[in-house]
């Protein structure tokens, strides 16, 4: 081969390698940020229905089946919800465990049926989960309107409830009950990306750096049909929402508390560990994250790296554990010992990600009460 051409070739291999990284880097970013997958986040994993009997259930044995806490179960066309593992329960084998079955709120949960536990205890709306009254509301968005659950209440302050990775309205129906129960207001919001929702202009998720305008917007319409006072309880990305909200807000004023449940605070290791759970190869991760930041502009320093630690005014409350795969907890640690004057770390042994009330609703809703009580 004569030196140009062979120049030529070489360059047109290097070229083509360099666009085949490309585009699997792109590939893997919109894996991670596309559309809501089927897929279970990571450390969750599939069970066999092995058996039920009345009030009780038999799973297969694992640590996700093994818990302490209160989940939902969900399958095909099925779900239901499960607590504590029964102890000294008999059963077939010691491959199996014994779950409290609390009820089965669709379908029927037959031996065979594969399901995996969930954090999402609620299927439905208010009403029909919780025999909650509630309207259906729209918040007008920048994007346009966002579908959204209001719930009625006494006091001047509102509690206003955002979901995160993987999850829905629904998930916020965890606690939605005793927030009722302190007569507070509940708004429980869909943002961009969601169903029923305006689609995000790029498609992807932003992992809370531009879904917390959604939140901004959920504020506003607080404050317009007459919030004194807000206090904001997100989960996840939507933690994550919260915090930006709260230091960056036109109304940051009107905010009295934010509650974060497992906040995603750094965006690279949350991102990862979304790729992996989309069966992206580890070889792929540095060109998914660099695709990532290209195609939705996020930074590149972690959440506590930027001006928002300095910059929070709200007292706030952090629910968090070191059993967080997905968002590890040690960037919340952070947060408490750099701001100790507004935030409290609630840790949460035994917790897989946003399931910090799940592991032990009682715990948690104390921690709560103590924490609202100031603020109502």
């Amino acid at each position: 081969m004569r030196p140009a051409t062979a120049t030529a070739a070489a360059v047109s291999t290097i070229l083509g390698v360099g666009a085949a990284a490309v585009a699997a880097g792109r590939y893997a970013s919109d894996a991670a940020l596309g559309a809501p997958s089927p897929r279970p986040f990571p450390g969750d994993r599939r069970l066999t229905v092995h058996a039920t009997a009345p009030g009780q259930v038999t799973l297969t044995r694992s640590f996700a089946a093994l818990r302490p806490g209160t989940y939902g179960l969900v399958g095909r066309d099925v779900h239901a919800i499960v607590g504590p593992v029964v102890e000294q329960a008999p059963h077939d084998s010691a491959d199996t465990v014994v779950r409290t079955l609390e009820r089965v709120t669709r379908g029927s949960l037959e031996p065979g049926a594969k399901v995996r536990l969930t954090p999402v205890l609620h299927s439905g709306d208010p009403l029909g989960a919780l025999g909650l009254a509630y309207k259906e509301v729209e918040v007008p968005g920048e994007l346009g309107a966002l579908p959204a659950w209001f719930l009625p209440g006494a006091r001047d302050t509102w509690v206003i409830t955002v979901h995160g990775l993987g999850t829905t309205r629904e998930h916020p129906l965890n606690v939605t009950g005793f927030l009722q129960e302190q007569q507070f207001p509940v708004l429980d919001i869909a943002y961009r990306g969601d169903a029923g929702a305006p689609r995000s202009p790029d498609g992807l998720g932003h992992l809370g750096e531009s879904e917390w305008r959604d939140l901004d917007a959920a504020i506003r319409h607080a404050v317009r049909y007459g919030a004194e006072r807000v206090v904001m309880h997100g989960w996840s990305t939507g933690a994550t929402m919260a915090l930006h909200a709260a230091v960056n807000s036109a109304l940051r004023d009107r905010i009295s508390g934010l509650v974060l449940d497992s906040p995603v605070l750094d965006w690279k290791v949350t991102f990862r560990a979304l790729a992996v759970a989309h069966g992206i190869p580890a070889a792929l991760l540095p060109l998914a994250v660099r695709a990532a930041q290209g195609q939705t502009g996020l930074r590149g320093a972690p959440l506590l790296d930027t001006s928002v630690p300095t910059a929070l005014h709200a007292p706030t409350l952090i629910f968090h554990g070191p059993d967080d795969t997905l968002a590890p907890w040690q960037p919340s640690r952070e947060l408490a010992a750099l701001r100790p004057d507004l935030v409290t770390l609630h840790p949460v042994t035994q917790a897989p990600h946003a399931a910090m009330w799940n592991a032990g609703p009682a715990r948690y809703e104390e921690a709560l009460r103590r924490f609202l009580t100031p603020l109502m």
